[in-house]
């Protein structure tokens, strides 16, 4: 948990950790779900479209990820978030010992048109795991296990990552790797010789700002939903182009 003030100032990013009332992640808080599994084998299938980070290997969350339900999901702010789950009270030969930990990339959507078996319609707490998860924690046949579930800290090499997309006149970012609690809250934008700007949520969790930023330097303040926040300057060059992804020096742990 967060106390206190603590900031680290460099050329390169300011790394800010505050005390607030947001999200604070202390590892306890057991709370109840059900889990299912969904895609191939070996978790490649889509694992990454709802929040904006399609191809999740590529972008170095592995097998490690789970579509939240509408209750979990949030809108798409909790993308980037990870929990801790285990599969408890289920019937005699379903679960396997241990726990899994995963980050949400994706969102089961609800259907309405099932009266039975729609786990994911509101207001039920659901993991839509990748396959290879769920058989860490339960056995194929189980189909669907009540499961034990917690926030952690998301663990992340490297810096926070971006990805720069939009046209000449409004930019466009996903923002991944991200530790700590995982979930970004707010990301405001510099560009080189301007005053930093709010971005909004497009989707998940790529932001946009109605403006074009080509041919400047470009600056992020990333903030999560503990509060904690960093900004770093600079860490796109004026030669960036669309597409092209970028890595700050600082994460948030």
């Amino acid at each position: 948990m967060l106390s206190g003030l603590v900031a680290i100032s460099a050329i390169f990013g300011v790394v800010n950790a505050i005390a607030s009332d947001n999200v604070t992640i202390t590892e306890g808080g057991w709370d109840y779900a059900r889990a299912t599994f969904y895609g191939p084998s070996d978790g490649r299938d889509g694992m990454g479209a709802a929040c904006g980070y399609g191809n999740v290997f590529d972008l170095g969350y592995g097998q490690e990820t789970t579509a939240l339900s509408t209750a979990l999901f949030n809108d798409g702010a909790a993308c980037g978030a990870c929990f801790e789950i285990y599969c408890s009270n289920a019937p005699q030969g379903a679960c396997k010992r241990g726990s899994i930990r995963v980050t949400a990339t994706n969102f089961c959507p609800p259907n309405y048109s099932q009266t039975q078996g729609a786990w994911c319609n509101p207001p039920q707490k659901h993991f839509d795991l990748s396959m290879p998860m769920f058989l860490k924690i339960a056995e194929y046949k189980a189909g669907v296990v009540p499961v034990m579930y917690r926030r952690v800290k998301c663990w992340k090499q490297g810096g926070v990552k971006f990805v720069m997309g939009g046209n000449n006149y409004w930019t466009t970012v996903l923002v991944y790797n991200v530790g700590g609690v995982g979930d970004v809250k707010s990301v405001r934008v510099r560009g080189s010789g301007s005053d930093w700007t709010w971005m909004s949520r497009n989707w998940g969790q790529n932001w946009q700002v109605s403006m074009g930023l080509l041919g400047k330097s470009v600056s992020f303040e990333v903030t999560i939903s503990d509060g904690s926040y960093i900004q770093h300057i600079d860490v796109v060059p004026s030669s960036w182009g669309f597409g092209m992804t970028f890595e700050g020096k600082y994460n948030f742990h």
